[in-house]
């Protein structure tokens, strides 16, 4: 194994402080749309909506020009993910756009002791929510002390916020400081705080949500009885008060009046009648470019909501999408997209996936059914469902020859990179897997050809997946379903909407899911396809997951998984990043070992499109859900050429 990974985040969220890449002294600039709001009187100055230390951030190509639309679109159920990834990243502090470290973010400075138990925060004074009302360390203890630790509003805390079995404590040092501390180690905390999960302390006006919270609203049953609210905590969320990087939660982006620290709000609403979501600019934004100007460049935001890739594919084509890189391209797409740039005006970026697996194929081994879950737990089954798949076909049919067959484990650019365990049971072999599912003990057979499971019955797999995404996961199914038929495994597949699905793997009511496995670079924030430990993405074992996070309920998991979340409470619990490495590479070691899950080609690279007017677009970004492109490459400095867009 290499050596543990030199990411200066590592280094950094442990010891060191940051300050801001501040502008200092400048003459301040904004769009004309607010320069006129000014002249009217409805704003005050751009000089007193900005804190006093903006925070500057350096474009990837040149000072922008303000003004424009940016057309997107969503797709299908819970694409609100969409939004979340363009606007939704203003956390305390966040990943450099590159991904090598931790930069500010609504904070000005951060630091953390040497045994990573306490970490300070600095604000910037006169930082501002959307409605102008001053940002302050109040805001921060608001979501401590009101949201994440009132068991009505959170019954679970998330684990990244545990240390030793306690949740983190919260203090206002002064009216810009804030502590976090931890009774035990939390070696990760900061990585945490800086991805995707790490909205909270940012996403809670305490002016606009008191009133409808419980500890502060003298009418709060009247106020319920209007709403015509379950209770309480159905008026708070249904206010906005639901963080906005909530995947499964849409409470956020279904109202327009709750103030946000992102660069655009909503002036309608997701899900709403009109087919069209809308989100204009934030006129108390914190951040400037190099010469002052205010953040972002672009005044609007629109997202039509769709209910078809096909239809969004024909938008990209009409070169109606100012710029995106979702649902439409796919490896099958890719030619038509490519050969259409001149005709569309439009041109292509590549997005490279730190995935470490491209088709995830998980079987549930906490079936609800006995026989089945009989069946799925044994290693022999899967190894031979695994000989029996041609990865290489898959990757020539389905992905045009790019990629390569290989299982889900850390990528060739990860310090902890093994190509055993990349390759494993990867081998394309009838031979192979019929002498694996024999060895399992299904030699017995119908008379269409089909193996019988303990109980007499074919064994029968039915495989369900999402057509999300433009990874062609019916067509790679559509091909495994042959070869497993081949020696004897029945198979149907199951294209469904993604909250069912969601649904459906949480209860651990699947038998088998295609989705795809990050953690091919960051395996210590992402590490659910080694261990089960995210109760949605870990579809290989729910129940497990679920006893992981509490005991008392799920399913007390076999030995092996047990000493992984051991591990990896123990990688938490130090601030030792060498001794996190050893921890991790044991952890790893069991994954390879116990083969949870199977894997079907690496990711080779996605594709995006922005129109030839639409700039500041990296050529090449680095996505991740943690890392939620193309947020950190801040899209706050996109910007439309002036008087190009028609």
């Amino acid at each position: 194994m290499k050596k543990p990974m030199s990411l200066s985040f590592l280094v950094l969220a442990l010891i060191l402080a940051f300050g801001t890449a501040a502008a200092q002294d400048m003459i301040y600039g904004e769009a004309p749309m607010l320069a006129a709001r000014v002249e009217a009187g409805e704003l005050p100055p751009v000089e007193e909506r900005l804190p006093a230390e903006p925070l500057m951030i350096e474009p990837y190509e040149s000072i922008g020009d303000y003004g424009g639309e940016w057309r997107s679109a969503m797709v299908g159920g819970l694409d609100h993910i969409w939004m979340i990834r363009l606007m939704a990243y203003e956390n305390l502090i966040r990943f450099t756009p590159d991904w090598s470290g931790l930069m500010p973010g609504v904070a000005k400075s951060f630091s953390g002791n040497a045994e990573a138990t306490e970490f300070i925060f600095e604000l910037r004074e006169g930082l501002r929510w959307s409605d102008g009302a001053p940002f302050t360390a109040d805001d921060i203890t608001f979501w401590y002390d009101d949201v994440l630790t009132n068991e009505d509003l959170t019954p679970t805390i998330a684990t990244w916020l545990v240390s030793g079995g306690e949740p983190l404590s919260v203090e206002k040092i002064d009216d810009y400081t804030v502590r976090f501390s931890f009774s035990t180690p939390n070696g990760l905390f900061l990585q945490n705080l800086a991805s995707i999960l790490g909205c909270g302390p940012t996403s809670y006006p305490r002016h606009y949500l008191e009133p409808f919270h419980i500890n502060y609203a003298d009418d709060i049953e009247a106020q319920i009885a209007e709403a015509g609210a379950a209770d309480w905590v159905e008026l708070f969320q249904s206010k906005g008060g639901v963080e906005p990087c909530f995947w499964t939660n849409t409470s956020f982006w279904q109202t327009t009046e709750i103030p946000t620290m992102h660069a655009w709000r909503l002036t309608s609403t997701y899900g709403g009648g009109s087919g069209r979501v809308v989100a204009e600019r934030n006129p108390y934004y914190y951040k400037v470019d190099p010469e002052g100007n205010q953040l972002p460049y672009i005044d609007t935001m629109i997202f039509d909501q769709l209910e078809d890739r096909e239809t969004l594919l024909l938008q990209v084509l009409n070169g109606d999408i100012d710029m995106m890189a979702r649902h439409f391209n796919s490896a099958a797409n890719r030619p038509i997209v490519y050969d259409n740039r001149e005709a569309g005006g439009y041109y292509t970026y590549g997005v490279v996936g730190e995935d470490a697996n491209m088709t995830a194929l998980a079987i549930n081994l906490t079936h609800l059914d006995p026989v089945k879950r009989e069946i799925f737990q044994n290693k022999d089954f899967r190894i031979g469902l695994s000989h029996a798949i041609n990865r290489q076909e898959i990757v020539d049919i389905v992905y045009l020859g790019r990629g390569e067959p290989r299982q889900i484990a850390p990528a060739p650019d990860s310090p902890f990179y093994d190509e055993e365990f990349a390759k494993q049971y990867t081998e394309y072999s009838v031979d192979l897997a019929n002498e694996h599912l024999d060895k399992a003990g299904y030699t017995e057979r119908d008379g269409d050809g089909y193996r019988l499971g303990p109980d007499g019955a074919r064994i029968s797999i039915v495989v369900e997946a999402g057509d999300l995404f433009g990874r062609g996961w019916p067509d790679v199914l559509e091909l495994i379903q042959g070869y497993w038929e081949a020696v004897g495994i029945d198979m149907e597949i199951r294209i469904i909407d993604r909250s069912l699905l969601v649904s459906r793997k949480v209860n651990s009511e699947h038998d088998a899911t295609i989705w795809g496995a990050s953690g091919g670079l960051d395996v210590y924030l992402t590490p659910i396809w080694y261990f089960p430990s995210d109760p949605v993405e870990s579809a290989y074992a729910p129940l497990w997951t679920k006893w992981y996070f509490d005991p008392e309920t799920g399913e007390e998991p076999p030995e092996a998984a047990k000493q992984q979340m051991a591990l990896f409470d123990q990688i938490k619990a130090t601030g030792d990043l060498e001794r996190q490495a050893e921890l991790m590479g044991e952890l790893l070691a069991i994954a390879k070992e116990e083969f949870y899950v199977m894997g079907i080609n690496s990711n080779p690279g996605g594709y995006g499109i922005a129109k030839n007017y639409f700039r500041n677009v990296p050529a090449t970004s680095t996505g991740s859900w943690k890392f939620p492109w193309p947020a950190p490459i801040n899209t706050t400095l996109f910007f439309i050429e002036a008087g190009a867009q028609q």
